[in-house]
């Protein structure tokens, strides 16, 4: 699957840029097409070099939890949950707990943390089967929930707002949260349901309302707060926790008298390496990425939209979102870009400013995960993963411009 959408980004790419020349005269577009992967392929280079510090450390500190059994108490808490939800990973096993820290540092949004956890769980998870060319099913459900994954504290995008001049800037923050659970429930129940794992048992939902219920009072504290007390005390609140994890990982390996410095270098050589292997992966996603882009079929397609609703009569204000919900998937900088622009053109208080915020919360940059945590256990064949995920993408999409519609339409 994830080939055939490769090739797909590529001839689609190809065909807009011949269209570009031979239709509308633009001369530079193929120009403009290979300028675009000479970019994305150094961009990938950069991305992977910057992940060597970040994953040296948290692998480091990793190696340290994981030798303390540190880890294996943490995972305790999500254990009864993912055993249900992920029936191939055996209870005990060490993904469980590298789950459980990717999933928590999403919901915090800490993505410095998140994705070092990810891939550890990628690469725990890839010791349990025989076939190790392919995604397992557990490997599948945990892509779908981190592309889709719930962050409960989109700072980035406030502060966007804020520096856009937008009257109030945490308005978006109750319509961000609803389109991301969507995302996030609707990926859960199609992998689950092509999965055949039952999510209406006891357990399952005892934890599902838990969740729910934990994020909706968290929703009604900080959605009465103003921009830049809930910015604070959330970044506050984050990296509080963030800290006193390392430190408690250091004094649990103190106390079972590890030679904790040893350790992390130990998990450091790891998290370099890995970092190295990726590149690959990287260079083959984004340059096809940068190649649809900087054809214009993302213009083409939204014109062609826009121009289908108009014919229905429908409000076709969501369409200036559109953009932006393509983007998303793709490359997160570039939706990110995207999104200051029409903000920049139409007023962050706009509906299209708006809704592109919302947008741009609602999911995660789905090629780019699929490329990092598929690469870095080097698998080739993604199953349907690529479609669960998509899903996702797509009910987040929609959720997103209901809730944008429902509050200030």
């Amino acid at each position: 699957m994830l080939q055939r959408i490769w090739l797909a980004f590529i001839l689609g790419a190809f065909v807009a840029s011949c269209w570009q020349v031979f239709v509308n005269g633009q001369m530079q577009s193929f120009q403009e097409v290979m300028s675009a992967v000479h970019t994305m392929a150094k961009l990938s280079v950069e991305i992977a070099i910057g992940l060597i510090g970040v994953l040296a450390f948290w692998l480091g500190i990793f190696q340290i939890a994981e030798s303390s059994n540190l880890i294996a108490k943490v995972s305790r808490v999500l254990e009864p949950l993912l055993c249900r939800l992920m029936p191939e990973i055996p209870k005990g096993h060490p993904a469980i707990g590298s789950i459980t820290m990717n999933m928590s540092a999403n919901v915090l949004g800490l993505d410095n943390a998140a994705t070092p956890f990810g891939i550890k769980a990628m690469q725990d998870m890839q010791t349990l089967p025989s076939e190790k060319s392919r995604l397992t099913d557990s490997q599948i459900l945990f892509l779908v929930l981190n592309t889709s994954s719930v962050t409960l504290f989109p700072i980035a995008v406030f502060l966007y707002r804020a520096e856009q001049g937008a009257a109030q800037a945490t308005d978006v923050f109750i319509p961000i949260l609803l389109a991301t659970s969507a995302s996030t429930l609707v990926g859960l129940f199609v992998t689950c349901w092509i999965q055949k794992v039952n999510l209406f048992n006891r357990v399952v939902t005892l934890y599902l309302l838990a969740i729910f219920s934990l994020l909706a009072t968290v929703v009604l504290y900080f959605s009465s707060l103003a921009a830049n007390q809930l910015a604070d005390q959330s970044s506050l609140i984050a990296n509080f926790l963030l800290l006193c994890f390392v430190v408690i990982v250091l004094i649990a390996g103190w106390r079972k008298n590890l030679n904790t410095y040893e350790l992390f270098v130990e998990g450091a050589k790891k998290g370099f390496e890995l970092a190295i292997s990726l590149i690959p992966y990287l260079v083959a996603m984004l340059f096809a990425i940068g190649m649809l882009r900087a054809s214009g079929l993302m213009d083409i397609v939204v014109t062609g939209v826009a121009q289908i609703v108009g014919l229905t009569g429908l409000d076709t204000r969501f369409v200036d979102g559109l953009p932006n919900a393509l983007m998303k998937p793709l490359s997160g900088s570039g939706a990110r870009a995207m999104m200051i622009e029409t903000m920049q053109s139409q007023g962050a208080d706009s509906f299209a400013g708006r809704l592109a915020s919302v947008l741009q919360g609602s999911t995660e940059t789905t090629f780019y995960i699929l490329a990092v945590y598929l690469g870095a256990v080097g698998i080739k064949h993604s199953r349907y993963a690529v479609a669960c995920c998509l899903t996702a993408d797509l009910a987040g999409i929609l959720a997103a411009i209901t809730v944008t519609y429902w509050f200030f339409g």
